[in-house]
């Protein structure tokens, strides 16, 4: 099985999330990649303490590079477990960045080798945070590879190629191989590279929503930054971005503590309105009707308060759902995707 170990050998994480990729090249690791290899030996060690003062985190990690990058002599190999002890952030930390940069190329080089070499999480994750400060173009390969491995390594890898020149083509290529909290890290990253970038905006338009819960953390950021009202009043706006906004709509219909609301989109009348006349033109299906009974459902009463505030305000536009939802062609869309069981209608 890929990432198992055999008695007395070390997987490394690069290994482990490249042989999980090469089974399912175009898609998601199945489970994020876990277990990682070093879980059972995680396990066994005492988990070091998050440090109580924000402005402490990542001190500690900044220290055992400083010290090491002082000593002219030392190898890469030699960071190897100096971080069990200590506690490693997930997240672009100032304290790390700065310790990279004054290392420059001895921090590049050190961070490729703990990424295609490192055993441990917390080595990989440290390899990664110096290629997140200092890596080049020439390290996304390593960076894309790791990034699969999202939960843990998304943070980083998609800061790491947001701050390369050409890192939006990277950063489209993992944003279709992650999903969950990892998809968040790298869709944010796509959001912030949007302006100028049309093959980024195309993307964000008809595939950032992937209809998992957390996409409420950035529906509406994915929104704001493609123009979405302008797209979707488009004449000639295609089902697949139909499809998407309005897959995006529900999602700020429960974004309540995540992210923009629908009741704070400045848009949002506008987009119902425009989803509704194009999502009736290319006709009925499974997708459609379940993504129409949810927005019928999610305006009105049952919804979330907190993300639609007033439901008198969307009367309208539940009604134009409801209307399409009683049409004979899209309730025999429903019946054939229930007898095909295809419970996306329940």
């Amino acid at each position: 099985m890929p990432g198992t170990e055999m008695p007395g050998s070390r997987t490394t994480l690069f290994e482990h999330a490249l042989r999980l990729h090469e089974l399912t090249p175009d898609t998601p690791l199945p489970r994020d990649g876990e277990p990682y290899p070093d879980k059972e030996r995680r396990l066994r060690r005492p988990q070091p303490a998050h440090p109580r003062e924000r402005d402490q985190v990542g001190v500690e990690v900044a220290a055992v590079l400083d010290e090491h990058f002082t000593d002219v002599r030392s190898v890469p190999g030699q960071l190897v477990g100096r971080f069990h002890d200590i506690h490693v952030p997930i997240h672009p930390n100032p304290r790390i960045n700065a310790a990279a940069l004054r290392a420059g190329a001895r921090a590049r080089e050190a961070g490729r080798w703990l990424v295609r070499h490192g055993t441990e999480t917390d080595d990989v994750v440290v390899g990664l945070a110096l290629l997140a400060a200092a890596g080049t173009a020439d390290d996304v390969p390593y960076v894309r590879t790791i990034g699969l491995l999202s939960t843990t390594f998304g943070p980083l890898a998609a800061h790491a190629m947001e701050r390369l020149p050409d890192g939006g083509e990277p950063l489209l290529w993992l944003a279709d191989r992650v999903a969950g909290w990892g998809r968040v890290y790298v869709v944010e990253a796509l959001c912030r590279l949007a302006e100028g970038r049309p093959n980024v905006r195309h993307w964000l338009l008809r595939r950032a929503v992937d209809g998992d819960f957390l996409n409420g953390y950035f529906a509406g950021k994915v929104a704001e930054a493609t123009a979405l009202h302008r797209a979707l009043t488009e004449s000639a706006a295609d089902p697949e971005l139909v499809d998407h906004a309005g897959m995006l709509l529900d999602a700020l219909t429960y974004s309540q503590g995540m992210g923009m609301t629908l009741a704070s989109y400045p848009h949002a009348e506008e987009v119902l309105a425009a989803h509704l006349r194009h999502v009736e033109r290319p006709g009925p299906t499974p997708g459609r009707f379940y993504t129409a009974a949810s927005l019928a459902r999610s305006l009105g009463e049952g919804g979330d308060g907190g993300s639609i505030g007033p439901v008198s305000r969307w009367q309208t536009y539940r009604d134009g759902y409801a209307a399409l939802l009683a049409r004979d062609d899209w309730c025999g869309t429903a019946r054939n995707a229930l007898a095909a069981d295809d419970h996306r209608t329940v």
